[in-house]
């Protein structure tokens, strides 16, 4: 049994399993520990064996699928990524596509990563950090898989030269105007920037929300799949989400937004005499 560790890093694990492929060691005879669980098996079987075979070709395709399926958080996630890499470089194709359990899975993974990406994109709040710590944004966020390194990219080709830090309990990163810095587990000092700026302004983001809350069109249902409940406690608006529903429930819905409008002054445009 080869017992191995990748500290859950793409490029150690390729190589990992570049390393495996040669030495023709199948997936059952595999085992990737998780960071910090200790040796439940016994020492690191050493990969420095003589090599049986040329280094594999491997489809873009799956590299691609495989980078992908690496950031869903979920023990054993490397043995299956062996497998399906295995089977692939063996003839077995199929074994990337979602009609087969392996590929199945794999394709599920990718899914929930990029969905998870999509979340990183749509809930983070930025606030101010002007003048400090070289730092012009600075943000909290907490994804259920390991995206952050790879999603937050969006954010700087957005935001241009902006120095920008997003922080969560794993991990972190940081943009400094040039190139992204990635951390795990999160520095300290990062994460005390970021609780001192907590709740600085969120009752702008506040007004912001009710302004765009419609409750003639309220769907609790369709809230929740577009904003999952586990975020709310971390977005400025999502404190204001059950007072709205409630309110909502209470009467709002039937009225839509005519009582703030009418409460907005104005002016009578009487009808031009014939």
């Amino acid at each position: 049994m080869y017992i191995l560790h990748c500290d859950n890093e793409f490029p150690r694990w390729r190589e990992q399993a570049r390393q495996l492929l040669m030495q023709a060691i199948p997936p059952h005879a595999v085992v990737w520990e998780e960071p910090g669980h200790g040796q439940l098996f016994g020492n690191d079987a050493s990969l420095a064996e003589p090599v049986v075979r040329p280094s594999p070709r491997v489809p873009p395709a799956l590299l691609d699928a495989l980078a992908l399926a690496a950031q869903y958080r979920v023990v054993g996630r490397w043995s299956l990524l062996y497998c399906v890499l295995w089977r692939v470089t063996h003839g077995e194709r199929a074994a990337m596509l979602a009609g087969d359990p392996d590929g199945s899975e794999l394709q599920k993974r990718i899914k929930a990563v990029n969905r998870e990406a999509h979340h990183l994109h749509a809930f983070v709040r930025f606030h101010p950090f002007m003048g400090r710590s070289g730092l012009d944004y600075v943000a909290t966020h907490e994804p259920a898989h390991d995206v952050l390194a790879t999603a937050s990219l969006h954010f700087a080709e957005r935001l241009g030269r902006q120095r920008w830090l997003i922080v969560s309990s794993r991990d972190a990163v940081w943009y400094d105007g040039q190139a992204l810095h990635y951390r795990q587990p999160c520095p300290a000092d990062w994460a005390a920037l970021a609780a001192s700026v907590k709740d600085a302004n969120d009752p702008l983001w506040q007004s912001y929300y009710s302004s765009i809350y419609n409750p003639a069109r309220l769907n609790p249902k369709v809230m929740q799949g577009h904003m999952p409940l586990r975020f709310w406690a971390g977005l400025p608006e999502g404190r204001m989400i059950p007072w709205l529903v409630s309110r909502t429930r209470a009467g709002a819905q039937r009225d839509g937004q005519a009582e703030a409008v009418s409460a907005k002054a104005g002016k009578v445009i009487r009808s031009p005499k014939r």
